[in-house]
């Protein structure tokens, strides 16, 4: 399980170390950084698949994503002003658990006239460590600017390459004797899902027919929906899915139509002559069978991310969403992005921790938390 978060110098994060538990609520007022918070962990997935300059570059690239506000931050009333930069800019990532512990720290790169790809931000420093806290004796595999390390035993091996700079050792050093942790964590940032505000309008692709085929996982956009749905009931989960849909839409029952192939979601509801189609849906139904579909799969992930999951929801279904949440943490560490006060006090009541966000001078800052209250941190050197 993830225990620590660390994000510095990334929009309105100057610098944040958030715990975390089995399932961890992240909500607060609009505009108090739970939208950066919630990137800044889809940038360190990118960290996995090689593709995290590509994801800040999609963002306008790291000029348009760091901290904006003085290097040492600035508190309420106080007069915000540039001062002399002390350290070197830079936009550091990283996360510790009950196994390794991973950082990443991106820079600006040198200035080149011979390329035209000068704007990307290099990857000058990262690190993985065994247990919660980044220390000389748990350091297994560091990098700077290109050099790789890895240790081997009480020694440290050289690797026999230097990295270009936009490329992570997570995908570049794949030796499963002198690095077997870098393939675990790759493993493990790979196997990280997020659902941001999935679509239930009318054009959704979650209201058309898909051709069915086994899936132990609903697409980021739910549009296999109906073949996720019946493989969870396939793989033994059909008495769940029943459960859910009957806790929030009592007496009613999903079913999954072959129609030549495709597969098609039908609702039938009491008092009804025939099954409601999936175009018929409202948009809070169709979001929580998704929301079903989703928690209930039969390939739970390491880590399951869920961005303001009530968007849509009737009042009604937030208690049934919540008791889907505390199910899928049996199997999954979650963290949740939310608006809604009811949701969050029912996940508090099945043991989540809440963090509450707020801004001060343009600072996201946890509330009520102060500087002994933190996790121990280390970035490392560059």
């Amino acid at each position: 399980m993830l225990r620590t978060l660390a994000i510095e110098g990334y929009r309105s994060l100057r610098r944040l170390i958030v715990p975390l538990e089995q399932v961890t609520i992240v909500t607060g007022p609009n505009g108090s950084g739970k939208s950066s918070l919630y990137r800044a962990l889809r940038l360190l997935a990118a960290a996995g698949r090689d593709g995290a300059v590509a994801a800040l570059a999609r963002e306008g690239g790291l000029s348009s994503t760091l901290w904006a506000g003085p290097e040492a931050g600035a508190k309420g009333g106080t007069l915000v002003q540039g001062t002399v930069r002390r350290g070197p800019v830079a936009l550091r990532l990283g996360f510790s658990g009950d196994g390794f512990g991973y950082a990443i720290d991106f820079g600006l790169p040198a200035p080149d006239v011979t390329s035209m790809f000068g704007r990307d931000p290099e990857i000058k420093a990262e690190s993985v460590w065994s247990g919660p806290v980044l220390r000389p004796g748990t350091l297994l595999s560091e990098r700077r600017g290109g050099r790789v390390r890895l240790r081997s035993g009480s020694d440290w091996t050289p690797f026999e390459r230097s990295l270009p700079a936009w490329a992570s050792m997570l995908s570049e050093v794949g030796d499963p004797v002198l690095a077997p942790e870098l393939l675990a964590l790759r493993d493990e940032l790979r196997g990280w899902r997020f659902y941001d505000h999935v679509r239930t309008d009318e054009s959704a692709p979650a209201r058309t027919s898909v051709v069915g085929t086994r899936t132990p996982v609903l697409a980021a956009d739910g549009s296999d929906l109906a073949a996720a749905m019946r493989t969870i009931a396939e793989q033994g989960g059909a008495t769940a899915v029943d459960a859910a849909v009957d806790h929030a839409l009592p007496g009613s029952r999903i079913e999954i139509e072959d129609r030549g192939g495709r597969f098609a979601l039908l609702l039938r509801q009491p008092g009804l002559l025939r099954p409601l189609e999936v175009e018929e849906l409202s948009d809070g139904t169709l979001r929580y069978l998704l929301w079903v579909a989703a928690l209930l799969s039969e390939r739970p992930a390491p880590l399951l991310v869920l961005n303001e999951p009530e968007t849509s929801l009737h009042p009604s279904l937030l208690l049934p969403l919540a008791g889907l949440i505390a199910d899928a943490s049996s199997r999954s560490q979650l963290i949740v992005v939310s608006h809604s006060e009811p949701l969050v006090s029912a996940l508090t009541a099945t043991g989540a921790l809440v963090h509450r966000l707020e801004k001060d001078a343009g600072e996201t800052t946890l509330l009520d938390q102060r500087m002994l209250d933190e996790p121990a941190w280390h970035w490392p050197s560059r």
